[in-house]
């Protein structure tokens, strides 16, 4: 039997969520007239996505170059979580909120593409980003998201890998002190605890207040950005709908003067015809005229001579008869 193919999955998962079902049971139903159970039964499985995991999906199928590159990004990241690189794990976090950012912004221009797409206002780009985010974090996340076939968003509100691993505040001198701890403190000691310890959870304590801090200003400033894109996006629809109104009426307008153009162009054709026919006619009036004028002048001096030969033979009947 052919099997399911990767294509047709992907197909249906680039279509949106709200022909999901029909397109998969047009499928399902193909593969079986095909005889080819399995592949039915494989298609029969498939769940519909989120408005939002569809978008993530488009994404990975359309652009699975951009995908592939915050997969590595998220294994560097987790790889300096792991190892507390504090200057490499500001420098991934950074490329990371660009990354997320760009990626945000490629998904809004697909969507535009999507003949069948919801409006930009009712894209659930948030949850994009929150699934896009959580792709750092959870390994399995990443792969659902760079296979395409994600089913829901995910959301991941900590930081690190999953298990959140122990944090602590990392500077630049961090790997010496960590070579020579070992030798000034070979064992546990009893007595009084050491400063040490202390200081480093009282660094980790404050290092995830600012973490808590720093989420919670992200996600006010989230939430601004988000009002004021739903307004601009509600303004830009808006706009386009009485560009739309003005563009219909402006082709409606053209119409009707391209129709009353063609009438004045008839108009001036029949008018161009009809003075040439009057010219005609009176060419042919005058012509006439002057032909009337020689017949009747013509007819006065065949009616003249005709008299003046009556009277000729008059004359001629009374000479004769008085000669008689």
């Amino acid at each position: 039997m052919p099997g399911l193919s990767a294509e047709l999955v992907q197909q249906l998962y680039r279509t949106p969520p709200d022909r999901f079902v029909a397109a998969r049971d047009a499928a399902v139903a193909e593969a079986r007239r095909a005889g080819d159970p399995t592949a039915a039964r494989e298609l029969a499985r498939l769940r519909r996505p989120t408005v939002a995991a569809w978008l993530v999906n488009l994404l990975a199928i359309r652009r699975p170059e951009l995908v592939a590159d915050l997969v590595q990004l998220a294994d560097a990241l987790r790889v300096a979580q792991r190892e507390l690189r504090g200057p490499r794990l500001r420098e991934l976090s950074a490329q990371r909120r660009a990354v997320v950012g760009a990626l945000v912004a490629e998904v809004r221009k697909l969507a535009a593409a999507e003949p069948d797409a919801p409006p930009a206002s009712r894209l659930p780009l948030a949850e994009v980003e929150a699934t896009l985010n959580a792709a750092f974090s959870d390994v399995e996340v990443a792969e659902q998201v760079r296979a395409g076939r994600l089913l829901r968003a995910a959301s991941y509100a900590g930081f690190g890998e999953v298990p959140r691993p122990q944090l602590r505040l990392v500077t630049g001198d961090d790997e010496e002190r960590e070579e020579e701890r070992p030798a000034r403190r070979p064992g546990p000691q009893r007595g009084r605890p050491e400063a040490a310890p202390r200081t480093d959870r009282a660094a980790e304590q404050a290092e995830r207040a600012a973490h808590r801090a720093a989420r919670a200003e992200r996600a006010r400033q989230r939430r601004a950005l988000d009002r004021e894109l739903a307004k601009a996006q509600a303004d830009q629809e808006r706009a386009e709908a009485e560009l739309t109104e003005a563009t219909g009426q402006e082709r409606d307008g053209a119409a009707v003067l391209d129709g009353l153009e063609a009438e004045l162009a008839e108009l001036e054709r029949r008018r161009a015809v009809a003075e040439q026919d009057l010219s005609r006619a009176k060419l042919a009036r005058r012509a006439a005229e002057r032909a009337v004028t020689v017949a009747r002048r013509r007819a006065g001096e065949v009616e003249a001579a005709v008299e003046a030969l009556a009277a000729e033979e008059g004359t001629a009947d009374a000479d004769g008869g008085a000669a008689d």
